[in-house]
């Protein structure tokens, strides 16, 4: 029989809820690959955060990521650990970097096809050159913030996907929590390896 999972094996990475109607996939993505995860409410002080590996802001209504109406998200992107900002999240990560989002000339809504850019970055390991994503967004982020490279566009989208030089920011237009995306579950596995190994750099 294979070894338990043990609380110091075990990672801890949370998910804010920014009011998107998939945030409980996200949460459930991350139990699924063994992760301690609870949702937070994106009000809640820093202080009251547990010790995170990691940390996930999620897609929450139309306009929120631009407005930069997002709790204490702001602060939490002032945390030492991996975030990855998935829609709403992505687009206020964008902007709080110093990067731009807009109204979308052209909202995507279901299943659509990105290709990746720069081999696709930490996010996109092991996935197909061209793939399909399920998008549900109005507003896109159109100016990429300083020290950030794209990672996956579409026509219609060109930053459908972004990284910072650093290698712990990452933002993703789509919702790859949603079983349409084809590599929705390799980019969470992706991102929870990332905050594993990130983990064990930092150990004293």
């Amino acid at each position: 029989m294979g070894r338990s999972m043990t609380e110091e094996d075990s990672l801890t990475i949370d998910v804010i809820d920014n009011g998107g109607q998939w945030t409980h996939r996200e949460w459930r993505m991350l139990r699924y690959l063994g992760v301690d995860t609870i949702i937070v409410d994106n009000d809640t002080p820093v202080d009251n955060l547990r010790k995170l590996d990691g940390l996930i802001l999620s897609g929450g209504a139309a306009r929120v990521g631009l407005t930069g109406e997002l709790g204490n998200c702001g602060a939490f992107l002032e945390l030492d650990v991996p975030i990855l900002g998935i829609c709403a999240g992505h687009q206020f990560m964008a902007r709080f970097y110093g990067g731009a989002a807009r109204e979308a000339p052209e909202p995507e809504f279901g299943a659509m096809e990105i290709a990746l850019e720069n081999e696709g970055g930490v996010i996109f390991a092991n996935t197909a050159e061209t793939q399909i994503v399920w998008e549900s967004h109005n507003d896109e982020v159109h100016e990429m913030p300083e020290g950030f490279f794209v990672t996956a566009s579409s026509p219609s989208c060109k930053v459908q996907g972004m990284e910072n030089q650093k290698g712990d920011r990452f933002g993703l237009q789509f919702h790859p929590e949603v079983n349409d995306s084809e590599y929705g579950k390799e980019m969470f596995e992706n991102f929870v390896a990332l905050c594993r190994s990130n983990r064990e750099q930092i150990k004293p």
